[in-house]
């Protein structure tokens, strides 16, 4: 199942893509995300607020998720999550 992700840019224009998991193509649906993700290649992100740091990768879905998520305003996501948190058990 694809993983949707709809969001907007800082000026205002949205966007709805899919990721992927291709390293070649890692999402699909905006010639603008697709750069965005490309333009922080090997650079590293948090996959969440509180980490982990992973780099970035196409072929990573948590990596390119987490791109849109510091980079632009996500709204929505929807389908199979490709990485989610883990809280640590006492």
């Amino acid at each position: 199942m694809p993983f949707t992700v709809t969001g907007a840019f800082d000026d205002g224009a949205t966007y709805t893509v899919q990721i992927t998991g291709r390293a070649d193509r890692p999402v699909i649906g905006s010639h603008r995300a697709a750069a965005l993700v490309e333009l922080h290649q090997g650079e590293t992100v948090a996959l969440s607020p509180t980490g982990p740091m992973a780099t970035v990768a196409g072929g990573d879905e948590a990596s390119v998720l987490a791109v849109l998520r510091e980079y632009t305003n996500v709204v929505e996501d929807s389908g199979k999550a490709p990485w989610k948190a883990r809280v640590p058990s006492r």
